[in-house]
Formats: structure tokens, C-alpha cells, sequence
């Protein structure tokens, strides 16, 4: 089983405007639409069977319909594993964990830079001991900032999961976008997971090979960070660069397996619950 655990897929109602929004901040050209039947077609032309589909409120209110169009997501796409999201000030929290763990949802997105808050936040620490082991954590981790400065860094997720062992947490980015000196120092060695989104085109040959070196094929997973990017592309990329065996390239697909292709739990929602609705904003 081969996973792309880190894309991303809209609502066809706001998909345009995530991609300016992405495009505004990256300054990358976006190279799909942003629209689920896109990223199906893209994770199939490059070999592989499924795509996690990230999404993140960047506010309280939002917290609700895109946990509703994560739901949709599960009932209706067989390819696709997608996560919910929570935000700090939501303040249902447990309600909403339990919603989505009943509904099946593997695992939960977290984005401190677009949600507005920092990796070190207490507020973020109560939602993870709220979470325990329920869920697959996956982090954006860096940015353009120092590390002290910017709401996520590879040393801050150190801490947070030395605070919290139960949850497989998974960096992205390969532990730090623009931060891979910090990850080396901080997350090798660590029994956390990263991904190998909105990489491969910043990292030199030589610092790749370190992190692979530090990382390996058992702790990194692949990622194309679609729309961004193309899956088929990425994995090229990967492969190509870091001479990749057919062996070390199966071990990296199936530890994605092994992280998200457990039995799925069955769908329940109570009669008084908010129901399936599309994220409309």
C-alpha cells in the first residue's frame, strides 16, 4: 500500500481562494486545482493507492465545518485518509474528538503558523492531553523565521513530544521547512515520523542525504503536499536524488500503512449532532 500522507484537497466553493492564499505566502505557483478528483488522478499516475487530505481551521468557528467535510471526505472517497483539525479556543474540544473518532478519522492536522498560535502554547497542551493516543498528529513545522521566533520549530515539537508520547506525531517537511539543521538536532533520534512535503526543491543534495541519513526510510514518509506540488513528480524527486532502492522505497510506503490502515472504526453521529454539512468557508 502506497501513501501520499500529506495533500490537501478544498471544497470546490473556496479551492480557488486557498490557492491564492497559498500562492500569496509560498510564492509558489500551485501546479493542481485544488479540487479532490484532481488529487485523486495525480496520486494514481504516480503509483500509489492513497492520499491523506489535510485540512486546518484557522479559527474557532471554522473548526466544525471542515471537521464536516473531513467526515464527507471518509464517507465518500475510498482513496482518500482524511484528517480533522481542532483550534485552541474551540471550546468543545472533547465533544469534537470524540465526533471524529467515532466517524473514523484517523488523525488530526495542526498548522501553528495559519492557525495563530505557537507550538508552545499551554492552550496547544491541553488539546494533546485531550488527544492522547486517538489520533496521528501531523505538524507543520518551520518557516522563513528563526526557530525562537517562529510559531513552530523542529526544537519546539521536541518538547511537545517529550510532554506527550502517546500519539504517533508526524513533522512535515522533513522536520522543518527551512529548518533542517534544527530538525538534525532536535528531532534525530526521536521516535517522531517526517514527511517529505515542500522539500525537495529547497534541500541541497548534501543536506537531503543527512537527513536521510539521520532519518532513514523507517521514519520518513512521503509527501507531495499537493496542491503545491504533483505526487508523481515528488516521488521522482525523491527517489532519484537519494538513489533509493525498491526495498527503501517499499519500507517508507509501508510505514504510512502501518500508521493509517487500521481497522476503520464505524460511523456513528448522534441524532442531536451538526451532521454532515460542506465546508463553506
Amino acid at each position: 500500500m502506497f501513501i501520499d500522507v500529506h495533500a490537501h484537497a478544498f471544497h470546490p466553493k473556496i479551492a480557488h481562494k486557498v490557492l491564492a492564499q497559498l500562492e500569496d505566502h509560498y510564492s509558489i505557483t500551485p501546479v493542481g486545482s485544488g479540487l479532490l478528483e484532481d488529487l485523486l488522478a495525480r496520486t494514481h499516475r504516480a503509483g500509489l493507492d492513497k492520499a491523506v487530505v489535510l485540512t486546518a481551521a484557522t479559527s474557532a468557528s471554522q473548526v466544525i465545518p471542515a471537521n464536516n467535510w473531513a467526515i464527507q471526505i471518509k464517507q465518500t472517497c475510498g482513496d482518500c485518509i482524511p484528517f480533522g483539525t481542532v483550534h485552541p479556543d474551540f471550546d468543545r474540544m472533547e465533544q469534537e474528538l470524540d465526533r471524529l473518532e467515532m466517524a473514523g478519522i484517523k488523525g488530526l492536522k495542526f498548522h501553528p503558523d495559519f492557525q495563530g498560535f505557537r507550538m508552545d502554547d499551554p492552550a496547544l497542551f491541553d488539546v494533546m492531553e485531550m488527544v492522547g493516543d486517538r489520533f496521528v498528529c501531523l505538524f507543520h513545522v518551520g518557516d522563513t523565521l528563526p526557530p525562537d521566533e517562529n510559531p513552530s520549530c523542529p526544537r519546539k515539537l521536541a518538547v511537545l513530544r517529550k510532554a506527550f508520547p502517546a500519539p504517533s506525531i508526524i513533522a512535515a517537511h522533513m522536520g522543518g521547512y527551512q529548518h533542517w539543521e534544527f530538525a538534525l538536532e532536535h528531532l534525530a533520534g526521536t521516535d517522531v515520523f517526517v514527511d517529505s512535503s515542500s522539500s525537495l526543491d529547497f534541500l541541497d543534495d548534501t543536506t537531503l542525504q543527512s537527513l536521510y541519513d539521520a532519518f532513514g526510510s523507517g521514519r520518513i514518509l512521503f509527501g507531495s503536499d499537493y496542491p503545491l506540488f504533483d505526487a508523481g513528480e515528488e516521488r521522482e524527486k525523491l527517489e532519484t536524488r537519494l538513489k533509493l532502492t525498491d526495498s527503501e522505497m517499499e519500507r517508507m510506503m509501508s510505514t504510512a500503512a502501518d500508521l493509517f490502515m487500521k481497522e476503520d472504526t464505524p460511523l456513528i453521529f448522534e441524532p442531536d449532532g451538526p451532521g454532515i454539512m460542506m465546508q463553506d468557508k
